[in-house]
């Protein structure tokens, strides 16, 4: 007999019951959760911000190498990211899903407990969404709701010439993970017993797998009293984003090579795969870390913060966005990060 129950066994408002016994409200704002037609949500005197976004099976994520929970965890993640991205405050998400038939309660189950953790870590109420069948696999669309005060969002369109261009954390790292898991997982399908080969790559699959949004920079940069110019997440890779934000503020940028973050065990993977390290930064995307512009005058306040790095200006327009080599020489940056059609 099947340790596992078939979704059919509970039925879609069952399924709802059961992933409700476990969900908590803690937002001051949520006055009424899962259960009803529609959630309540009283913010206030604060503008709220509204992300939504989408992770389809094979398109976004692998179930050969990617645990539900972490699957859950990171599709929280990833729109708390952008909540993060406008200086917000993430207060409530929801959360639908279309469920192929091979999946168990059990199986949802694991993902929900992904989200529930995320929802811990970030101070999230999940207050409402929907399930239905799906003749394919596993889609998650979660839309997530944040509080910001007027005045106070920061968008993609207010980068101002002479702004220096800040990153957090380090990049590249989840493009090579997931060169990683694609790797055994092809050397699994030729020989189901060989041993996948990851020992001493921890870092760069958990930058892949199970990512972080970077809300405690955005807490610690309120602390410090810098407001960013402009700000946007890094999904599709470090280029792509500068040039976002170059063309919505109508300006140029200049980065230097030698400033891009990035952790050893990246620069050793890249080296294993025989791939430009720089191109992975730039180019990688997944790192869900936060590119940001502030006036010159916060230098003083950031310099020393051990998670953020300066690693260029904002510039005219006419002078391009451009990638500076340690020799001086200026190279065009061209978007080349993740197409969602390809």
């Amino acid at each position: 007999m099947s340790e596992y129950t078939s979704l059919d066994t509970l039925g879609e408002f069952g399924l709802i019951r059961r992933l409700q016994e476990n969900i908590e409200l803690t937002q001051p704002s949520t006055v009424v959760g899962i259960g009803d037609d529609a959630a309540v949500l009283e913010p206030g005197q604060k503008q709220v911000v509204v992300t939504s976004d989408m992770l389809v099976e094979n398109v976004h994520f692998d179930l050969t190498f990617c645990p539900l929970k972490h699957l859950g965890y990171k599709a929280v993640a990833v729109n708390v990211s952008d909540i993060a991205a406008m200086n917000a405050i993430p207060t409530q998400i929801v959360v639908s899903l279309a469920i192929g038939a091979r999946y168990t309660v059990e199986a949802i189950e694991e993902l929900y407990a992904g989200m529930r953790l995320a929802c811990e870590n970030y101070k999230v109420d999940l207050v409402g969404g929907d399930t239905t069948a799906s003749r394919g696999g596993l889609v998650i669309s979660i839309t997530a709701l944040g509080e910001v005060e007027k005045g106070k969002a920061v968008l993609r369109s207010t980068a101002q010439l002479n702004n220096l261009v800040c990153v957090t954390g380090d990049l590249g790292g989840a493009y090579l993970g997931l060169q990683l898991l694609e790797r055994e997982k092809q050397a699994f399908l030729a020989d189901p017993e060989t041993q996948p080969e990851l020992e001493g790559k921890d870092y760069v699959i958990g930058r892949q797998l199970r990512p972080e949004a970077r809300m405690d920079v955005i807490h610690e940069l309120k602390e410090l009293g810098v407001h960013p110019t402009s700000m946007i997440d890094i999904s599709d890779g470090l280029g792509s984003e500068l040039l976002h934000i170059c063309s919505q503020s109508r300006v140029g940028a200049a980065i230097y090579q030698d400033k891009l973050p990035a952790d050893q065990q990246t620069l050793e993977t890249a080296e294993e795969f025989k791939l430009d390290p720089v191109t992975c930064i730039l180019n990688g995307g997944e790192d869900y870390e936060l590119l940001f512009t502030v006036k010159m005058g916060d230098y003083d306040k950031i310099r020393n913060h051990p998670d953020i790095t300066i690693i260029g200006n904002i510039t005219d327009a006419g002078e391009g966005v451009r990638l500076v080599t340690p020799s001086g020489n200026a190279f065009p940056i061209k978007a080349q990060g993740w197409n969602h059609f390809s």
